[in-house]
C-alpha cells in the first residue's frame, strides 16, 4: 500500500509517493513561472501546469517500480481558482492572490462588510488577496469567460476534478475566497449576495479527508495506476503543512521557513474577536476536524535570497557549478548571536499586524568592522522578531503555543533553527521531511480511503522526527533586551516613512 500526495504552490509543484510508515517511495518537483501580462498582473498557466503534472505523476508512479497506490489526495495554495467547463476544459488562467485585480470594488464592499461582521460571519477581513475580488472583476470584465465557467475551482480542488472528482473544495481552501460559512460549513447566502456572485459557479464543500471520487480509467492507464484509485480531499497547503509535521492539536503551531516564514497556530474556535481583528489574524478551518489555524507571516527566506544575491553573487554562482549550495558556508560565517548589525525587514509588503505596503527596510548598526555575516545574522534575527511581536499578543486572543515544529528550506540550516528557538525561549522540533506539505496530502489520502483510522493514527504512522532545538537560557535572556531594540525601530521611523519613500520613487 501507498500513498501518493500532491503540493501546489505559486511558482511550483512537488508529487511525492509514500509508504504507509512515511517512507518515500518516489518525488518530483518541478517549478513554473508566474507570468505578467500587465503591470500589477500575475497569473498561472493553469493548462500547461496541468499538463506537466499528468507526465509527472506517470514518473513518479514508475519510479516506485508499480508500487500499489491506495488514494490520492492535493493540497494547494490558497485563493486562485481556476475556471472549468462540465466536461474538464479548462478556460483561463488562474488570477494570483497578489494580482491587483478586483481593487477596484474594495471601497464599495468595505461599506457593505464592516471588519467585525466579516470576521464573525467568514473569519477574515476584507482584501483583495482572497478570491472575492476576483471573481467579481472577471464577472465586470470577462463576462463571457464568467457565464462559461461551471466552476471556479481552488488548485487542489481543480487537479483532483482534473483527475476525476466531482467538483469539491475542503473547508479551508473555501475559507480563503471570503464567501464561506465559517461555523455553518456552507457557502454564505448573505455574502454572495452582497457580493454579486453566483453560487452555482462554486463546487461543493467537504471536510478534507473526505472521499471525492475515483481516478478516472483513461488516466488512470496513462499514469500506470490499477483499479479504482480513490481521490480524496485535500486542504489549503498551510493545513496539509500542518499535517505532515504533526501539528494537528491546540497548543501546537508550524514554523514555516520558506520564501515567507509562516508561523500557523492550531486552536478551538474560542478566539477574541475583536483581538484578532487588531492583529491581522484570520480564523481558518484547519484540515482536522473541529480545529482552526491562523498565519502569523512576513518575508523570511527571500530576504536571505537577496542577502545571498547582493553580497555573495559570485560564491553563489561558484558554488552552483560545484554542485554545492553556498547558504551553509554564508551561515558558517556568523557569529553566535544576538548579533551587532538590527535590522527592520520591510523589504516588501510585510503580514499582520501593519500589512505595511510602502515601508522599506532598514539596517543598522553597521561600522567598518561589520562583515556580511553580521549583516546575515541581523536579518535572519530580523524575520523572527517581526513574527515574536504578534505571537507575543497571541495570549489576550486566547490561542497559546506550547511548542513548534520547523518547516520548509530554511529549516535544514541548525543554525537558523537554534536562532529561533533562542529569540522565541521554546523548543523547535524539526520534522524529518522538512516539505511537509506533500506527506500531509498522503496523510489525508490514507485517512479517507480508511488506511488511518484518524488523524492521529495517520501522523502517528507516517511524521517522522529529526531532532528537537532547545533554547539556550543565556542567549534567550540576551535576545529578550535585543528584541526591545528592534521594537522600537518602526515607532522611530513611520513619521518619515513615506516621505522617504516618495523621495526614493523619484530617484528610481
Amino acid at each position: 500500500m501507498s500513498l501518493l500526495g500532491v503540493d501546489v504552490g505559486t511558482t511550483g509543484y512537488k508529487i511525492a509517493l509514500f509508504s504507509a510508515v512515511g517512507d518515500t517511495l518516489a518525488t518530483t518537483y518541478r517549478e513554473y513561472d508566474v507570468q505578467i501580462p500587465q503591470p500589477g498582473w500575475a497569473e498561472i498557466d493553469a493548462q500547461a501546469i496541468w499538463d506537466w503534472l499528468r507526465q509527472d505523476l506517470q514518473k513518479v508512479v514508475a519510479l516506485a517500480n508499480g508500487a500499489n497506490v491506495s488514494a490520492v489526495s492535493v493540497s494547494s495554495l490558497g485563493e486562485a481558482v481556476v475556471p472549468v467547463t462540465a466536461d474538464r476544459r479548462i478556460l483561463g488562467p488562474s488570477l494570483l492572490n497578489f494580482d491587483v485585480r478586483g481593487e477596484e470594488f474594495l471601497p464599495e464592499l468595505a461599506g457593505k462588510l464592516p471588519a467585525d461582521y466579516l470576521f464573525a460571519l467568514n473569519g477574515n477581513t476584507l482584501g483583495n488577496h482572497y478570491t472575492l475580488t476576483k471573481l467579481k472583476w472577471i464577472k465586470a470584465h470577462e463576462p463571457e469567460l464568467y457565464d462559461r465557467t461551471y466552476k471556479f475551482l481552488h488548485w487542489g480542488a481543480f487537479i483532483q476534478f482534473m483527475m476525476g472528482a466531482e467538483p469539491a473544495v475542503d473547508y479551508s481552501l473555501a475559507n480563503r475566497t471570503l464567501l464561506f460559512d465559517l461555523q455553518n460549513c456552507a457557502w454564505s447566502e448573505d455574502l454572495l449576495r452582497v457580493a454579486g456572485l453566483d453560487k452555482v459557479k462554486l463546487p461543493s464543500t467537504v471536510q478534507a479527508g473526505t472521499a471525492v471520487g475515483t481516478v478516472a480509467g483513461h488516466l488512470a492507464s496513462e499514469l500506470g495506476l490499477a483499479g479504482d484509485i480513490p481521490i480524496i480531499a485535500g486542504a489549503h497547503d498551510q493545513c496539509a503543512n500542518a499535517v505532515g509535521s504533526g501539528v494537528v492539536d491546540s497548543g501546537s503551531a508550524v514554523y514555516g521557513m520558506g520564501t515567507y516564514h509562516c508561523i500557523t497556530p492550531v486552536f478551538a474556535l474560542n478566539v477574541d474577536p475583536q483581538r484578532m481583528i487588531e492583529l491581522g489574524l484570520n480564523n481558518e478551518h484547519h484540515a482536522i476536524p473541529g480545529r482552526f489555524v491562523s498565519f502569523i507571516y512576513n518575508h523570511g527566506g527571500s530576504l536571505v535570497k537577496w542577502f545571498r544575491n547582493t553580497f555573495a553573487a559570485a560564491d553563489s554562482r561558484q558554488a552552483v557549478e560545484k554542485g554545492r549550495s553556498i547558504y551553509a558556508d554564508l551561515f558558517g560565517e556568523m557569529t553566535e548571536g544576538p548579533g551587532s548589525v538590527l535590522v527592520l525587514p520591510h523589504f516588501a509588503a510585510t503580514g499582520p499586524p501593519h500589512f505595511i505596503n510602502d515601508s522599506f527596510g532598514l539596517i543598522t548598526g553597521l561600522r567598518l568592522a561589520t562583515t556580511r555575516g553580521d549583516i546575515l545574522r541581523g536579518i535572519i534575527e530580523a524575520a523572527a522578531f517581526y513574527l515574536k511581536e504578534v505571537v507575543d499578543a497571541l495570549p489576550a486572543t486566547n490561542i497559546r503555543i506550547a511548542h513548534y515544529r520547523a518547516t520548509g528550506g530554511g529549516s535544514k540550516s541548525d543554525v537558523w533553527v537554534q536562532t529561533c528557538a533562542d529569540i522565541f525561549g521554546q523548543p523547535i522540533t524539526r520534522p524529518a521531511i522538512t516539505e511537509a506539505g506533500a506527506l500531509g496530502a498522503a496523510i489525508l489520502a490514507g485517512i479517507g480511503a480508511g488506511e488511518f483510522a484518524s488523524h492521529e493514527d495517520g501522523v502517528q504512522a507516517m511524521v517522522k522526527l529529526d531532532r528537537t532545538f532547545e533554547p539556550d537560557p543565556a542567549r534567550h535572556e540576551r535576545y529578550r533586551a535585543r528584541f526591545e531594540q528592534y521594537r522600537r525601530i518602526w515607532p522611530l521611523i513611520k513619521e518619515f516613512h513615506r516621505e522617504l519613500s516618495t523621495w526614493q520613487g523619484e530617484v528610481e
